[in-house]
């Protein structure tokens, strides 16, 4: 189902149509600060299998991020953050960036991965944050595009619906997304290493 949603004020209603396909194992694809995003509860194994299924047994390997709604429920799934990442969130946060954190064990272990690194989004995106809010804990997500090409219909929810209808429960038409993904900071070792400059300009 499409689901028009304004971006500046997230209708409830709708929102809750969202949560209640999280709840239930399901699969929704939402508008963030950079492009359009496939998310799914963290806490749902068989949401993750349809994954599995949607991208293939790469999936195993791929580097999935957590949606946050502030940094204080970031710190939930990550070990303690040093005062220098901390400063360095908080000066990007919310915004168009993905920062590599070392995980604790609250992530699931049915992720399958020997990883012990999570990504962590907070997208300066009202609707993504509502979703985030309603739900009462992060969701995970992973980028509609492949790594290295983003398609031109990515960015049109209503080609984007074309393509997934028959895939997840709900597409979230919040406006056109962008083009370009979000830039990705490792945070895991003694200094902040940028690898992959996307949209996002860093600031210190």
């Amino acid at each position: 189902m499409l689901l028009k949603i304004h971006p500046d004020n997230p209708n409830p209603r709708q929102i809750d149509m969202a949560i209640d396909a999280l709840h239930n194992n399901g699969l929704i694809i939402y508008p963030t600060d950079t492009v359009y995003g496939l998310a799914w509860d963290i806490n749902s194994p068989k949401a993750f299998d349809k994954i599995v299924k949607i991208k293939g047994k790469n999936a195993l390997k791929e580097n999935f991020s957590l949606v946050c709604s502030d940094i204080s429920q970031v710190s939930q799934f990550t070990l303690q953050i040093n005062n220098a990442t901390f400063k360095l969130l908080k000066h990007n946060l919310p915004g168009p960036f993905t920062f590599i954190l070392n995980a604790n064990s609250n992530v699931p272990r049915f992720y399958k991965t020997k990883k012990k690194t999570v990504g962590v989004r907070i997208p300066n995106n009202n609707i993504a944050i509502e979703l985030v809010k309603k739900l009462g804990h992060p969701f995970m997500t992973t980028s509609l595009h492949h790594e290295d090409e983003i398609l031109d219909y990515m960015t049109d929810p209503e080609l984007i619906h074309e393509n997934y209808e028959h895939l997840v429960d709900h597409v979230i038409d919040g406006g056109y997304g962008n083009n370009e993904a979000s830039t990705v900071i490792d945070c895991t070792g003694d200094e902040f290493e940028i690898i992959r400059q996307g949209i996002g300009k860093l600031t210190y």
